[in-house]
C-alpha cells in the first residue's frame, strides 16, 4: 500500500498534536514530520518529500499564502491542504491561484477530515463545504485553468451596471450615492447589490470592496452619464 506522506503545519501545540494522533491511527497515512509555524519549510519538504502539506491559514509569526507559494514553486509534486475555520471566499481564491489543492475547516468531523486527505491525494480539488455548488466554486473552478484574475472575474459575466456599483462600492459609496451617481433608484441599487453578493457568493458590502481591490478589473468602468439598462 503506497501510504499518504503528510506534512503537518500547525503552531497550536494542542491541535498540532491532536491532528498529528489522529492521522497516525490510519494506516493509509504517515506523518513525516510536524512544525510550528512553517520554519524551515523548505528544507523540511526536501527532506521528508511529504506527498501532502497540511498547513495552518492564520500561522501567527508566518505568512500562510507565502508558504504555499513557495512550496508550489520548489516541489509543486506535493500537494497542499488549507486549514481554518471558516476562510472567506477572496482567500479561497487567493490559495487556489497560489497552487492549493483543498481546504479544511476546524470544525470539521473526522471522516470529512480523512476523505479531503485522500481525495486530494487522488487528485481532486476540495473546497470548503459552504462553498461547494455556489456560483463561487465556479470561479475557483476557472482558477485552476486560468491565470488572470480578469478572466477569472469575468467568467461571473457581471452587467455593466453591477460592475459599475462594485467599483463605487470599492470607493466607498453609500446605496444612496450610488444611486445619485448612476442616476437610479436606491430600490434598483439595493437589487443590484444582492445580485452581486449571490453572483460572488459574497455576504457583506465590505467583501464585495476587497473583492475589486484583490482582482483589479473593475477600474474605469463608470459612466455616470449613462441610462443604459438598469
Amino acid at each position: 500500500m503506497t501510504k499518504i506522506r503528510i506534512l503537518l503545519i500547525e503552531d497550536n501545540r494542542l491541535l498540532r498534536n491532536g491532528i498529528a494522533a489522529m492521522l497516525k491511527k490510519q494506516s493509509d497515512m504517515q506523518v513525516v514530520a510536524t512544525v510550528s509555524n512553517g520554519e524551515n519549510i523548505l528544507l523540511t519538504i526536501e527532506k521528508y518529500k511529504p506527498s501532502i502539506v497540511l498547513l495552518d491559514l492564520g500561522l501567527r509569526n508566518q505568512n500562510s499564502l507565502n508558504i504555499v507559494k513557495l512550496c508550489k514553486q520548489h516541489f509543486p509534486a506535493s500537494k497542499v491542504i488549507v486549514m481554518d475555520l471558516i476562510p472567506l471566499q477572496a482567500d479561497v481564491l487567493e490559495f487556489v491561484q497560489a497552487g492549493v489543492s483543498g481546504f479544511i475547516l476546524k470544525d470539521a468531523n473526522v471522516a470529512e477530515f480523512y476523505k479531503t486527505i485522500r481525495s486530494v491525494f487522488s487528485g481532486a480539488q476540495v473546497l470548503p463545504p459552504h462553498l461547494t455548488g455556489s456560483l463561487f466554486s465556479q470561479i475557483i473552478e476557472n482558477a485552476i485553468t486560468v491565470a488572470k484574475p480578469s478572466e477569472i472575474v469575468e467568467s461571473v459575466r457581471m452587467t455593466k451596471r453591477e460592475r459599475q456599483v462594485i467599483e463605487l462600492i470599492a470607493d466607498g459609496s453609500s446605496n444612496k450615492e450610488i444611486a445619485q451617481k448612476l442616476h437610479l433608484s436606491t430600490y434598483t441599487v439595493k437589487s443590484h447589490v444582492h445580485n452581486i453578493l449571490d453572483k460572488l457568493a459574497l455576504h457583506t458590502r465590505v467583501q464585495i470592496a476587497k473583492h475589486a481591490h484583490i482582482s483589479g478589473v473593475y477600474k474605469n468602468t463608470q459612466d455616470t452619464t449613462s441610462s443604459t439598462s438598469e
